[in-house]
């Protein structure tokens, strides 16, 4: 019978007394709630749920009412997990603890990523939760080492497995050459038999059977015999039932002989010996395989400095990392790794940022120039002032962004969890079919014959592969991702990235460097270049619009020096006047110019030239006379085109989102390939830009890069966020181009690709294997061809299955290696400029 839990549920959101009535009204309305009273001063619900409510649906009601709970994440190493079958079980365990909204564990990584009602439960509760269901569960805090946590077990578990498979292998040699030498060397048995005795041979058989079940054994008992009791078998279920049933029979057989028919007895002490020692092999290959699914997170936790030099009173003291402070005075020597993120105070330095950027070049260091922890130190020296410390540096951001993508559940999961709750119950009746059909239908003596069969169902099947299927791939996708410089910052956007059909990036600092540059100055008759170059940059120095920065920039470059402009004077929507060295300058739009009846020429031809050319030009007049037209454009990143081809290589189509006028916009999709573009629209613009590019049911990655642009990144299906921009952008993103390269957008597609695709094999594997399998072990093949499968290879195909699956996925590891492309990688067989242009149906 189900009994009434009461929580307290934190709000946010609550004002006012109608804010109360809406929560009280959701919260009666959700499943499962049988009361709820709101307390509008501590901001909390406290609300009685039915014993089977279920605590999602709390937190969704709230959602859609405009009231979010408070959600706090937990992360909880989980032990004693080996299959499919495990992760579930642990799921619903910690789905049932009052205050749970979610909960999603990763068999390859160990663990479980737990959201719960802040103040509703504690971590040691939840944990207590998972222990109490047999899979004992420890909480991560925040400054732990995950990574080093993670190899210390996993270094654990394979020695305690390398130890087992040793005893298990000199135990079980001698049992398998007594029962199967005989049929190589069939002289050597009848030796032994006369020696030492048939009897004698089956009593020794006995004891090292014993002791291999007693001995290395012992763990598959240990987890399958209460996981039986608790009625949630698993596969160490699997295991004890098939290798105490030989054993058993074999024990029979061997001492009370008269209880069985003549013709069945026989002994079965090798199968029972060596599927203990097959499976622990094929767990000490899937220990070692599991180990290296998460080398990128090694890689990344190998990059912390462990100690800085803090200058303090005029001295310097080496400080273990954790103690720094915000604030701190770091010196950096030569060649030694930066501490954490902070601002140079003193020196210059060349900094190699290759772990952030991928770019191999260092980049140069002065006074106010930022640096970031785990880059490493060139030849000079300098100081710096610590900024971000502990969980809050890049790095360790990153470390957390890539962790959480790997403990991610995608949409595929969904099935595999429905299949694998049921499998191994469902392989447990099929192996009791098996045996009560070979006893009804096979010929006399039929026992040792079903009980063989009815071994080798339970030993073959392996829901361990099932389980491993989807978060390996995930582990290591997203783990070479990284090392790329891409970071999914949600798990799902792996799958939900395969699914796109239409990138739209916004133009202005994503496809375009930023940065107006002066790109052409077209002088008229009787007037040189550097001449009215100063003149136009001494009028422009005082404005800070991008444009006459970079006029200003130009003139510098040069080597020009500028005067000082007088009477400077701002005309509204037209452009600016003032008066240089005694020459009156006007510099603005043609516009401008003809209102003051100044006669263009033959500059005006040249401007539309250079409009046509999505150039922004300026004209500049002297003392009455045009003198000039000015050209400054923002350029085009010298990857764009590439990337746009390589896209289009991969069959997705290519749109633009752009403020900028439709002409100017239009010329730059041009000149690149882009297939559709939504020009002079506002943030907001670019939202509804994104829903017209959804007609037809396709879905959309933008990318972008200012705070402009993160409506659209929320907006969009997959939000790409370069890197080099602003933290909203980034916050607002699913994905994270690291070196602000565009060249990562076709990285994180291929991995995407690579990564769905490996998934999907290892599904195809897992399920097709079982399917195939199960049934051969169970005899299907023997009325036509005699065929009966050992349960010893049973076993070892059961161990090869999990380790196909994790090799499988370690290919990922060598996914969108960089070429071609900035720091991107193009994916293979897909050369830049392949495939033709594609419209795009707004």
């Amino acid at each position: 019978m189900n009994t009434a839990r009461s929580i307290t549920i934190a709000i946010d959101g609550m004002s006012c007394a109608s804010c109360v009535n809406r929560v009280e009204k959701a919260l009666r309305g959700a499943d499962g709630v049988m009361a709820a009273d709101v307390n509008l001063a501590a901001g909390t619900a406290n609300v009685g749920l039915a014993g089977d409510a279920d605590t999602a649906a709390v937190v969704a009601a709230l959602e859609t009412a405009g009231y979010p709970a408070h959600l706090a994440e937990l992360t909880f190493d989980v032990e004693g997990m080996s299959c499919a079958s495990c992760v579930g079980r642990v799921e619903r365990a910690l789905k049932a603890v009052p205050g749970v909204a979610e909960a999603a564990v990763n068999l390859a990584a160990g663990t479980a990523s737990v959201r719960i009602l802040e103040g509703a439960v504690d971590a040691s509760t939840v944990a207590e939760a998972a222990t109490a269901a047999g899979y004992p569960a420890t909480p991560r805090s925040e400054g732990d080492d995950a990574a080093a946590g993670r190899d210390e077990r996993m270094a654990a578990e394979e020695a305690a497995l390398k130890r087992d498979v040793v005893v298990a292998a000199i135990l079980a040699t001698p049992v398998f050459l007594l029962a199967m030498g005989g049929h190589v060397f069939p002289s050597a048995e009848a030796w032994l038999a006369g020696t030492f005795g048939h009897q004698t041979l089956l009593f020794v058989q006995f004891a090292l059977t014993a002791a291999v079940l007693a001995g290395p054994g012992r763990r598959f008992y240990q987890k399958g015999v209460p996981a039986l009791l608790r009625a949630s078998p698993d596969m160490n279920s699997l295991v004890a039932l098939g290798t105490v049933a030989a054993f058993a029979y074999s024990t029979v057989a061997t001492f009370l002989p008269a209880l069985l028919p003549e013709g069945a007895r026989h002994v079965y002490y090798e199968a029972a010996a060596v599927i203990v020692l097959l499976i622990l092999v094929g767990r000490l290959m899937e220990a070692r395989a599991k180990g290296r699914t998460g080398a990128a997170i090694r890689k990344l936790a190998g990059l912390r400095a462990k100690t800085a030099r803090v200058v303090k009173d005029g001295a310097e003291v080496d400080t273990p990392i954790d103690r720094l402070a915000v604030g701190d005075v770091i010196r950096v020597r030569p060649g030694e790794r930066i501490a954490v993120d902070g601002v140079v105070a003193e020196g210059a330095s060349y900094v190699d940022e290759s772990m952030l950027t991928g770019e191999p070049l260092p980049v140069e260091k002065h006074r106010g120039d930022k640096v970031v922890g785990g880059t490493v130190n060139g030849a000079g020296s300098f100081a710096f002032t610590a900024e971000k410390v502990g969980a809050e540096t890049t790095l360790s951001q990153i470390i957390r962004m890539v962790q959480a993508a790997q403990g991610a559940k995608l949409p595929i999961q969904a099935l595999v969890d429905r299949v694998t709750m049921v499998f191994v119950p469902a392989v447990m009746a099929a192996a009791a079919l098996t045996f009560v059909v070979w006893l009804a239908f096979a010929p006399a003596p039929a026992l040792a014959d079903a009980l063989v069969a009815a071994v080798a169902v339970l030993i073959i099947a392996c829901p361990c592969a099932m389980g491993l299927a989807t978060p390996t791939s995930i582990m290591v996708g997203t783990g070479r991702a990284a090392e790329l410089g891409v970071l999914f910052r949600k798990g799902d956007a792996l799958q939900a990235l395969h699914e796109v059909g239409v990138v739209a990036f916004d133009k202005t600092g994503t496809l375009t460097e930023g940065r107006p540059k002066l790109t052409d100055l077209v002088v008229a008759p009787g007037f040189e270049e550097d001449a009215v170059l100063r003149l136009v940059a001494a009028v422009e120095a005082t404005s800070e619009h991008p444009i006459a920065a970079a006029i200003v920039a130009a003139a510098k470059v040069r080597g020009i020096d500028l005067p000082a402009a007088s009477n400077f004077r701002s005309l509204t929507g037209l452009g600016v006047a003032a008066t240089v060295e005694g020459r009156e300058v006007l510099v603005g739009s043609a516009r401008l110019l003809s209102g003051e009846g100044i006669a263009l020429g033959d500059l005006e031809a040249a401007g539309e030239g250079l409009a046509k050319a999505a150039k922004s030009s300026i004209f500049v007049a002297v003392d009455g006379l045009a003198a000039a037209v000015v050209a400054v454009a923002d350029p085009v990143r010298g990857e764009t085109r590439a990337v746009v081809d390589a896209l289009h290589g991969m069959g997705l189509k290519v749109a633009m989102i752009s403020g900028d006028a439709k002409a100017s916009a239009e010329a730059v999709a041009s000149g690149l390939g882009i297939d559709h573009v939504v020009a002079g629209v506002m943030p907001d613009g670019k939202v509804a830009a994104i829903e017209s590019l959804r007609e037809g049911g396709r879905r959309v990655a933008f990318v972008g890069d200012g705070i402009n642009d993160a409506p659209a990144l929320a907006a969009a299906d997959i939000g790409i966020a370069v890197g080099s921009g602003t933290d909203v952008a980034i916050e607002s993103a699913e994905v994270v181009l690291m070196s602000g390269d565009l060249g990562g957008v076709l990285s994180a597609f291929e991995i995407s690709r690579r990564t769905m695709a490996n998934i999907r094999e290892n599904l195809v594997w897992a399920f097709g294997y079982n399917v195939a399998l199960i049934p051969v072990a169970a005899g299907v093949l023997y009325p036509a061809y005699g065929i009966l499968l050992s349960p010893m290879l049973a076993a070892g195909a059961m161990a090869l299955s999990s380790v196909f699956v994790l090799t499988n996925a370690l290919r990922l590891r060598f996914a969108g290696s960089r070429r071609g492309v900035g720091a991107g990688s193009a994916p293979a067989g897909h050369r830049p400029g392949a495939a033709a242009k594609r419209p795009v149906e707004a």
